[in-house]
């Protein structure tokens, strides 16, 4: 389904979906009531959403469609205006699960890539089930695992599909005046990054900023890493961009911080990995791990997709439903949680 108000917009949209052979416009409404009168009837697999839209706007379509009936919505905002930042931030936060660039029209020189990504995100979102199952077990790991053996001096965090609302609700978990910088991937269109780095500031009570090269990270800042560069900790405790290549297909990379931080800290650190497809992260939960840091993994009954936790679990992070995170992190810097 494609809620847009713009019919020039939406004709674009309904072209760029038809060459995927994969992809179906069931339909194509230009606002959030008529595509909330007819949602029970089609019950599309994923809705293409727009943020501004007359009367109901996009942020409360979404918070209401995942209230009555949960389905994969992807965002489909225009970054260049900053009216539209925080209301789709809020709306991935509400329960949509990305934000991908408007398209402007075929002569734009981005748009044959901002096709393809729409088109992408549309099928994979489409297989994304955005109804909460059941907690199988209260946790799952190693009996050592989320117990570092050295304390940390520094939070890693690293989130995909599903990312800033568990990220919202995790930094608001933890005190303002925390005791160690925070450094975090995102993965989220290169575009959105720096609107991602000023709504995530407004919502949680720590200070968030873009990662800049050759910074000395602070305790209690939230040091968010820019679109298509990996984030890195140097030896020196600074930090570092790099354009190196992507690393399982990631840019910026979790697995690169992870990396780096074991690298640079001798291990001491606490890595998170919350929602996400994929397994990026993993590799790098593993060097720390080894090195001993310690890990924790979003656990599957309350992760949007638990492909990057899962990966985490199988290299020795622990897994904790989203709720007992911050809890348990306060818990390992107040040192009570320790090998």
């Amino acid at each position: 389904m494609i809620v847009e108000d713009s019919l020039v917009v939406r004709t674009l949209l309904t072209h760029i979906i038809a060459g995927d052979p994969r992809l179906e416009v069931v339909a194509a409404v230009a606002s959030a009531e008529e595509a909330l009168a007819q949602l029970a009837a089609i019950r599309p697999d994923v809705i293409s959403m727009d943020i501004r839209l007359p009367g109901m706007d996009g942020l409360e379509a979404t918070r209401q469609i995942m209230a009555d009936q949960p389905t994969p919505i992807v965002v489909i905002s225009a970054s260049f205006d900053r009216t539209q930042l925080n209301p789709t931030m809020d709306a991935l936060r509400a329960g949509a699960l990305a934000a991908v660039e408007k398209p402007v029209g075929v002569a734009d020189p981005e748009y044959r890539t901002i096709a393809a990504e729409i088109r992408t995100q549309l099928v994979i979102m489409s297989q994304v089930a955005v109804v909460r199952r059941r907690m199988r077990t209260p946790l799952a790991g190693t009996p050592t695992a989320g117990r570092p053996r050295i304390a940390p001096r520094m939070l890693l965090c690293a989130a995909s599909t599903g990312g800033p609302q568990a990220l919202a609700k995790l930094f608001n978990s933890l005190p303002a005046d925390l005791s160690l910088p925070v450094l975090l991937v995102q993965h989220m269109g290169g575009a959105f990054m720096d609107g991602f780095a000023n709504w995530l500031d407004s919502v949680v009570p720590q200070r968030v900023e873009l990662a800049r090269a050759a910074v000395l990270p602070q305790p209690g800042t939230i040091y968010v890493a820019p679109g298509d560069r990996h984030l890195t900790l140097m030896p020196s405790g600074k930090l570092g961009l790099s354009e190196a290549p992507p690393v399982g297909g990631q840019r910026p990379a979790a697995t690169v911080l992870f990396t780096s931080a074991a690298a640079a800290l001798d291990g001491a650190a606490l890595a998170v990995v919350l929602t996400g497809m994929g397994e990026d992260g993993a590799a790098g939960v593993r060097q720390l791990v080894d090195a001993g840091g310690a890990a924790i993994a979003e656990h599957e009954s309350t992760a949007v997709v638990n492909g990057m936790p899962a990966a985490a679990v199988r290299q020795g992070a622990l897994a904790l439903p989203l709720d007992l995170i911050g809890p348990h992190v306060k818990r390992i810097l107040a040192r009570e949680v320790v090998q």
